[in-house]
Order: structure tokens, then C-alpha cells, then sequence
């Protein structure tokens, strides 16, 4: 008869969880910045508005983003005007919209995940469903089992109102899911749609234009696992160790309040300068164990939550230009999308590592570090092992 230790070490993985798989998806309709502040105000019906509007276009010239996707239309606001007001009643307009789509979205993602790992879905032991696009029972995780079409016995997870760390939380999961049960495979979906938060400019509240000009959606999907087939699989980037940690003195920094107008976001200025103060302790933390201290010479995938987020870790780190490089491809390309841009900068990144002819999928470099940061003011740490890149 076995006995409890050996049962325990029986159910848990050998090696480390690896992502084996990465897809994104986001909806069709794309908003160039350039463009966006004469069709935001149109379709607010908000042109009276001429000093705000002015101050609106010079808030998307300063996010560095050159497109976002999004789900809502002009024509879908034409028919639900209180969507376009600063403060009506909406929510049940909005959460018709994300309740159907957000599950949607995600399942995009997903399959091309699944496509990329080559295995069958029944293999897939562990949903993670991340969103913060709305709230609804049975959820999305439930919803996306049945789009794809999962096991009934798969094992969900479903987090809600995490915000943008919540990519780095839902890794920080699979991580432990793939190493403490033998076999198994984790898929992670990271949808959102800011069809809850969209609303028109106030006067009074002129600081809700920065979530107009910088959120966009999208969905990315991971598959995690430990100890890979090597004749199936494939790993892409080793999953070493992940941490969570509120920083001192940041409560309030980010936050929001879903009613009965939708989510409202509330974003504080100096958010940049409380993370460059605190993350090289976040970077001393987790890589102590492995000697490095030298943080130009690991790979980087930050959570773009706009580019002086990024400018002031560039500069307290004293980073070379090319560390922040995916991070700003997909903050240029897509916007913030919260959850799901963690992960598609690591699709970035392991693509232009093989078109530049990098030796492995970090850049060339062997460890590499990723940071979610969001609503607390919380950071989500998540050390990484790249991969070789077989030419």
C-alpha cells in the first residue's frame, strides 16, 4: 500500500510548467487614435464641447497608441444612447453586450491556442477564465467551455475585477495547477471588452477621458503545463517562479465601481512614479535566488499601461531602448487592454525573437521577467525561462 508522501509526490508534476501554446484575437472593428477624438466626440454628440475635445486630442497624442480594436460601433451607440451620456442608466445594455461577447472573444483566442499546441481538447484538464469586463452567472469560464466545445469535467476557475495584473495572476495559477497535478494541461483565457466602461466626456470629470483614449480590447489565451511531450510539444517560455505583492502607500491609485452607469475607471497621475519607486525591489526579490542584478540583461514583458509607465521604469532601470520594445509594439498596436496584454507581448516577443534570428524565444536571452500592474495598487511578478529557437 502507498503511503500518503508517495500518493503526494504521485499527483504532482516533475518540471517546471512551461507555456506550450499562445493565441490572440481581437474584434473587427479598429480605431485609428489619430481619427478617434472628432469620432468620439460625434458619436457622444458632444462637438459643443470645442476646449475639451482640444484637450482630448492631445491626451491620444501622448499614449503612443497608433490603433485599438473595439466592439462597439457607432451604429450599436446609435441604439443605446445612454452608453454615450457621462452618467445614465446602462448597465443592462452593456452587460447584454459583454455577457455574449466576452466568452466569445476569448473563445477566438483560445482555438488558436489549441491549433498552436496540436493536441486534442479533451487533454485540457484546467480552464482559467480572467475578465473584468462584466459579471454574470454561470460565467464566461463556463460559457467558453461550451463554445469550444471542453470537457464537462474540465476544472474552472473563473477571476473577476482583477484589472490589468490579472494577466500575471492567471499565469501565476496555471503555474501551480500544471506542477501539482500530474498531467495536466491549463488553458488560460484572458478576454475583455470595454463596452462597461465606454461613456461620454464630462466637463466635471475630465479625468475620465485618459480610459477613453488608452483601453482597447482583446483576448489572449495560454496553454501551461509541465514536463512536455517532446515529440507533441512544444515549450515556448518556462514558468520559474511568480509572486504577488501590494505596493506601500498606493491605496486608491487605481480603482473602479461597477453601476448602474457601468464601470467607472478612476486613474491617478502619479501611478508611473509609484512603480519605477518600488520595482527594482519587486526585480531584487525575485531574481536574488539566481544571481542577477544586471536587469539589461534579461528580457522584459511589462504590462503597458501607458507609455510613461514604461519611460519611468526605462529610466530608474536605466534600460537600454530595446528592452520595452514588445511591450510598446502592442501598447502602439492595440492599446491597453488590461488582462490580456501581458500575453500578447509574449506572442510578440517570441515571434520577433525568430524573425530577428534570436537564439531563443526571450530575445536571445535565457531569463527573463514578466510585471502585470493594476487596481490596489498591485504588481504581479512572474520570472521566466526562454527557450531555444530551432532554425
Amino acid at each position: 500500500m502507498a503511503t500518503l508522501q508517495e500518493i503526494r509526490w504521485a499527483q504532482r508534476a516533475e518540471g517546471r510548467a512551461a507555456v506550450l501554446a499562445i493565441g490572440t484575437a481581437t474584434p473587427a472593428n479598429v480605431v485609428y487614435q489619430v481619427d478617434y477624438p472628432d469620432q468620439y466626440f460625434r458619436m457622444t454628440k458632444s462637438e459643443h464641447l470645442t476646449e475639451l475635445k482640444e484637450k482630448f486630442k492631445r491626451i491620444c497624442e501622448k499614449t503612443m497608441i497608433r490603433k485599438r480594436y473595439t466592439h462597439l460601433t457607432e451604429e450599436m451607440l446609435l441604439e443605446n444612447p445612454n452608453m454615450c451620456a457621462y452618467m445614465e442608466p446602462s448597465l443592462d445594455e452593456r452587460q447584454d453586450i459583454v455577457a455574449v461577447e466576452v466568452p466569445k472573444l476569448g473563445k477566438e483566442a483560445a482555438a488558436k491556442a489549441i491549433e498552436e499546441w496540436g493536441q486534442p481538447k479533451f487533454k485540457i484538464t484546467h480552464l482559467v477564465f480572467c475578465t473584468t469586463s462584466g459579471v454574470d452567472m454561470p460565467g464566461a469560464d463556463y460559457q467558453i467551455t461550451k463554445l469550444l466545445g471542453l470537457c464537462p469535467s474540465v476544472n474552472r476557475f473563473m477571476l473577476y475585477q482583477q484589472g490589468c495584473f490579472a494577466g500575471g495572476t492567471a499565469l501565476r495559477l496555471a503555474k501551480d495547477l500544471a506542477e501539482n497535478n500530474r498531467g495536466a494541461r491549463v488553458l488560460v483565457v484572458c478576454s475583455e471588452i470595454t463596452a462597461l466602461a465606454f461613456r461620454g466626456p464630462s466637463e466635471s470629470h475630465q479625468e475620465s477621458l485618459v480610459a477613453q483614449a488608452l483601453f482597447g480590447d482583446g483576448a489572449g489565451a495560454v496553454i501551461v503545463g509541465a514536463d512536455p511531450n517532446p515529440e507533441t510539444e512544444r515549450p515556448l517560455f518556462e514558468l520559474v517562479s511568480a509572486s504577488q505583492t501590494i505596493l506601500p502607500d498606493s491605496e486608491g491609485a487605481v480603482y473602479g465601481r461597477l453601476g448602474e452607469a457601468g464601470f467607472m475607471v478612476h486613474l491617478v497621475k502619479d501611478v508611473p512614479a509609484l512603480i519605477s519607486k518600488n520595482i527594482e525591489k519587486s526585480l531584487v526579490e525575485a531574481f536574488a535566488p539566481l544571481g542577477i542584478d544586471d536587469w539589461n540583461t534579461i528580457f522584459w514583458i511589462v504590462h503597458p499601461g501607458g507609455s510613461a509607465i514604461l519611460d519611468q521604469v526605462e529610466a530608474k532601470l536605466a534600460l537600454g531602448k530595446e528592452k520595452m520594445a514588445a511591450s510598446r509594439q502592442v501598447l502602439s498596436e492595440y492599446g491597453n487592454m488590461s488582462s490580456p496584454s501581458v500575453l500578447f507581448i509574449l506572442d510578440e516577443m517570441r515571434r520577433r525573437s525568430a524573425e530577428d534570428g534570436k537564439a531563443t524565444t526571450g530575445d536571445g536571452f535565457h531569463w527573463g521577467v514578466l510585471f502585470g500592474f493594476g487596481p490596489g495598487f498591485t504588481v504581479e511578478t512572474v520570472v521566466m525561462h526562454s527557450m531555444p529557437i530551432d532554425y
